[in-house]
């Protein structure tokens, strides 16, 4: 399924478009991911920055520290407070939150970070990439990974 792709929060007010195809698709394992996610990890689209637009109401923005140490701005919906994606400093992506597009049949995780942070019970198969933390270096490996998961289809 091609680019364009879109989604929103829960409950509406904020729409956005994706215009270009993922660099890659992670699942994260940090503790903020299972925290806003409310759930074991959160799915993570990494998108080019200029790739991501807000088509309908505006987010308002909370910057944390990361479990990395890095600063990151999250982007939310101010009336259901759903975090639609985050800006990290650094590279010019922003990180959409998986969940939040409308049609998730097509994502396809390139890996796993951060799993020195997964739940006990979660399986990860031998034949994912899979860091402990934030891949030093940047995503080079998982945006490999992703462009050969992409073509084989």
């Amino acid at each position: 399924m091609p680019a364009p792709y879109t989604g929103g929060c829960q409950c509406g007010a904020v729409r956005y478009e994706l215009t270009a195809e993922p660099l890659t698709v992670v699942c994260c394992h940090c503790t903020e991911c299972q925290k806003q996610s409310s759930s074991a990890f959160g799915e993570s689209v990494i998108m080019p920055a200029d790739a991501v637009k807000v088509t309908q109401g505006e987010v308002k923005k909370w910057t944390r520290t990361a479990d990395s140490g890095n600063k990151n701005t999250a982007n939310f919906c101010p009336t259901c407070g759903t975090r639609v994606f985050h800006e990290p400093d650094g590279p010019p992506i922003v990180i959409v939150r998986g969940g939040s597009l409308d049609d998730t049949s097509w994502l396809r995780p390139a890996g796993h970070v951060w799993t020195k942070r997964a739940q006990p019970w979660v399986k990860i198969d031998e034949d994912m990439l899979a860091f402990d933390a934030q891949p030093e270096g940047g995503f080079g490996p998982l945006i490999e990974r992703y462009a050969q998961q992409s073509a084989q289809g």
